[in-house]
């Protein structure tokens, strides 16, 4: 069994650093006029995702992974508004909690931290989660924005379509006939 355990806040930080990165090339996709629009009634709007990812970023996971307690307030309008501002939003939660985390030590990773409903969790467990939890809500904002017609950058530099000329092109390199 192959186990995917943090056992460095450094590396943590860097891994956690590019993850941001990512989001962040997704969030500026959103067009200023569609930061409130939501795929039905009952969803988070774009704003909403983007603005929930730098809250509980910082007012769950990060409150929580440093000895502090589940502070999630929400997700709506009055944290930011419009999409210069949830953009300054994220960056600043993100600058906030990046601050914490380095004051963390290796040995506080693999101490128990309370999660949001309070139960006992080892801390990069807990972080591991934080990272799930944002690349969750990513893949919505790219869905969503799919279905609004937005072009969106590749995850990692290459699209499906390019992947597939790649194979062909490596495929039939190696075909002798």
């Amino acid at each position: 069994m192959i186990r995917m355990e943090v056992t460095s806040v450094q590396s943590f930080l860097d891994y956690f650093r590019k993850i941001r990165e990512r989001t962040m090339r997704v969030v500026a996709c959103i067009p200023p006029d569609k930061i409130e629009w939501r795929a039905a009634a009952d969803k988070f709007t774009l704003g909403d995702l983007a603005r929930h990812i730098a809250a509980t970023e910082r007012n769950v996971f990060v409150e929580c992974a440093c000895g502090g307690w589940n502070r999630y307030a929400g997700c709506g309008r009055e944290l930011a508004e419009g999409r210069d501002e949830v953009v300054r939003f994220m960056k600043q939660m993100h600058s906030e909690s990046m601050n914490m985390l380095t004051r963390l030590s290796d040995d506080q990773l693999q101490q128990k931290c309370q999660s949001a409903d309070g139960t006992p969790m080892t801390t990069w467990k807990l972080l591991r989660s934080m990272v799930e939890h944002e690349v969750h809500h990513r893949g919505e904002l790219y869905a969503y924005l799919g279905v609004l017609g937005v072009k969106v950058p590749p995850l990692y530099g290459l699209t499906s379509e390019q992947l597939r000329e790649l194979a062909g092109r490596t495929n039939n390199a190696k075909d002798p006939g």
